[in-house]
């Protein structure tokens, strides 16, 4: 059965998460990091989606990350919710204008192009894309998932926690999933420190830092606010 799912966000750590519970021998990904299920491949029916996660072992959680499920309409929400009324959440946040920045950085390797070849109106263009405004807008998914989650059920990391203590935030996610968080005590956190799918380390560029400030500004007052809070909505 499905017991956890990691719902974004984008840029947040999700590989790194992904790479590294998958360590642990008390949990499986069945299909791979990235499904896509409920935002690209419905299609294939929810039976197919639960065949992936169908095994004998009860002690074995079973689970998915797709980034892209942290912005999900609430009808999805809502199917997901009835299929799967128990499974565990986690949602890794980082800093608004970090995200944005780092995924225009991913959108430029897409895109084939250097960054000495963006202007600062590509950027911005990007910033104010729907997606990017979605995938900063903690506040809202947030509530749409609790609009049909218990709290308990859904875990809010601090991305910045995995640089400063990558062990901690593993142990946290491992309990909060259902297995023993000790198993990451006999890993080296030199292993766990490796960076992976990291984006090229080009600081912000000044002249979109005033821009950048203006359309995510509310989003980081949130985000700031909830780690201030210690996660307690």
């Amino acid at each position: 059965m499905l017991d956890f799912i990691g719902i974004g966000a984008q840029k947040a750590g999700t590989t790194w998460l992904y790479e590294n519970l998958q360590k642990h021998p008390g949990i499986r990904f069945p299909a791979g990091k990235e499904i896509h299920f409920w935002d690209m491949h419905y299609e294939n029916g929810i039976e197919w989606y639960k065949s992936l996660f169908a095994q004998a072992d009860t002690e074995i959680k079973n689970g998915e990350i797709t980034p892209a499920y942290a912005i999900m309409p609430k009808e999805k929400i809502k199917e997901l919710h009835g299929n799967f009324p128990d499974v565990r959440l986690i949602y890794i946040l980082r800093d608004p204008i970090e995200r944005a920045w780092s995924s225009a950085l991913m959108a430029l390797v897409r895109a084939e192009m250097k960054i000495a070849e963006a202007s600062d109106q590509w950027f911005i263009d990007h910033f104010n894309s729907q997606g990017s405004l979605q995938r900063s807008d903690y506040e809202s998914c947030i509530a749409n998932w609790l609009g049909f989650y218990p709290k308990q059920q859904l875990l809010i990391m601090d991305f910045g926690r995995i640089k400063a203590s990558p062990l901690a935030f593993l142990k946290q996610c491992a309990e909060h999933i259902g297995v023993t968080g000790s198993f990451f005590d006999t890993i080296s956190e030199k292993v766990v420190r490796e960076k992976i799918h990291a984006t090229a380390g080009n600081l912000i560029r000044p002249s979109l830092l005033p821009v950048m400030e203006k359309i995510y500004g509310e989003k980081r007052n949130f985000y700031d606010k909830l780690f201030l809070t210690e996660n307690k909505l």
